[in-house]
This record gives structure tokens, sequence and C-alpha cells, in this order.
């Protein structure tokens, strides 16, 4: 039922980037639109316009989300966890309720059989960064 503390990702030299790529499909008319605002220099590119069309929105909606963090008790971020972490969830006898609004990350030395010992369940809005063997594992756990 406890949480692990939020790392910073500037102190965590495994994580690289800090972006996710996604596919959207655009009608040919907003395709057209796209290209022309970044033909006439309103943007460098593609991507550069749509990054800032989803932070406008986002920012619009700054509040409902605030809001929506503190009822659902989110970690803001990026969150990691190591084996050194699990194994002391582990010790302590109280599993972990992992629910993060952002990155969470699952360190590479983790095993399929430490994480279903140490967590109890793992909520993530964005993206979660494990092997494959414990992101099966976590399958069943996973909200």
């Amino acid at each position: 039922m406890a949480a692990m503390p939020p790392r910073s990702s500037s102190t965590h030299p495994i994580l690289k980037s800090a972006d996710e790529k996604i596919t959207i499909n655009l009608g040919y008319v907003d395709l057209g639109q796209v290209d022309l605002l970044v033909q006439e220099g309103f943007y460098s590119n593609r991507t550069d316009l749509i990054r800032t069309a989803i932070r406008n929105q986002l920012a619009a909606h700054s509040d409902v989300v605030k809001a929506a963090v503190v009822r659902k008790t989110l970690v803001l971020g990026i969150q990691h966890f190591t084996s050194h972490d699990l194994r002391a969830a582990q010790a302590s006898g109280i599993a972990l309720q992992i629910r993060v609004l952002g990155l969470a990350t699952i360190a590479d030395d983790v095993t399929p059989e430490l994480a279903l010992a140490a967590i109890d369940s793992l909520v993530v809005l964005g993206a979660l960064h494990c092997s494959p063997a414990v992101k099966a594992a976590l399958g069943n756990r996973t909200r």
C-alpha cells in the first residue's frame, strides 16, 4: 500500500529520452493544413505543431488533470524502481501499489518473481518501461 518516492530523470542514467512515440491518423485536409502551417514557417515540422497543440490542450485542462492526480493519488512525473527498492518493499511485508502519471520504470535486473512478490498493483497513465518478462508477469496486476 506504500509507494516509493519518485526519482528524478536528471539523476538516473538509464533514462535517455523522455519522449514516447505515438501514431495518429489525420484526414487529408487536416494534414494539408498542418503542412501549410509548416511551409509558412509557423512550425518547424509536423511534430512541432502536434506537440504544441497537445501542450495547449493540456494547459487548457490543467485544473482537471491536477484534481485527478490528487483524487487518484498518482505520482506525477518519473518513478523508477530498482531491485533494491523491490526487495526492501518485500522485506517490509507491504506490497506496493504503484500509481504513476508519466513514466514508470522497473530496472532490468528485476526478475518476474521479485516483481510479483513486491508489487500488488500497477497503474500507469503514460508509459511503463521494464523487461518483457516483468511486464507479462504483472499483466493481471496492471490496471
